[in-house]
């Protein structure tokens, strides 16, 4: 499910700012999302606009709880990762540069993500002709790493360039901070857990 928040701040593209040209109200993006043919492909007279943002959220949405699920056949039919890919990773430490989606990659994230239902809440998007920025929660539970299922939601942004043929994956930035926390445990956290 993707819904769209209604708040946020008064800042360029935001949904409080009426003038913004990147704005896309709900009912557009829900009617530019109806549009979209089931194989996830681009319209041929997609632009940067509502139907280019609304497909990308779509499949946003669907890659996540493709991931969640552990379905990484699914997961990689819908997501175009660019060669100079970074991902700032939930788990902290250093970014990582591309992505290996060697059939065994695949198959060990398989495992270490089970049985995943997932919410994508929609908070602000930014888009031009050639580059479109999600800001997100993903809502989600699931099985990680062999844990029991538990609240694994993250705070997300994700960067897509377009390419000649469709738009890839080029930055995603995710952590776990959907709770506020206090500066005594920010502060720990940004020491490396030290104490």
């Amino acid at each position: 499910m993707i819904r769209r928040s209604k708040g946020g701040s008064k800042g360029h593209g935001s949904p409080d700012n009426q003038d913004s040209p990147h704005r896309m109200s709900r009912r557009s993006m829900m009617m530019a999302a109806a549009a979209i043919p089931a194989s996830g492909q681009l319209p041929r007279n997609a632009t940067a606009g509502d139907d280019a943002l609304a497909s990308i959220i779509q499949r946003a949405g669907e890659k996540n709880a493709a991931f969640m699920r552990g379905d990484m056949d699914r997961w990689s039919q819908l997501v175009r990762i660019a060669p100079d890919f970074t991902l700032m990773q939930p788990f902290g430490g250093p970014a990582n540069f591309g992505f290996d989606s060697s059939p065994k990659r695949l198959a060990d994230l398989a495992q270490y993500f089970r049985n995943g239902e997932t919410e994508l809440e929609v908070l602000q998007t930014y888009a031009s002709n050639g580059l479109i920025a999600l800001v997100m929660i993903e809502r989600q539970s699931a099985e990680v790493g062999g844990l029991p299922a538990q609240d694994w939601s993250l705070r997300v942004t994700e960067i897509y360039r377009k390419d000649s043929t469709d738009w890839q994956l080029l930055h995603r930035h995710a952590d776990p901070l959907v709770r506020r926390i206090s500066l005594q445990q920010a502060a720990i956290l940004a020491r490396g857990w030290a104490e």
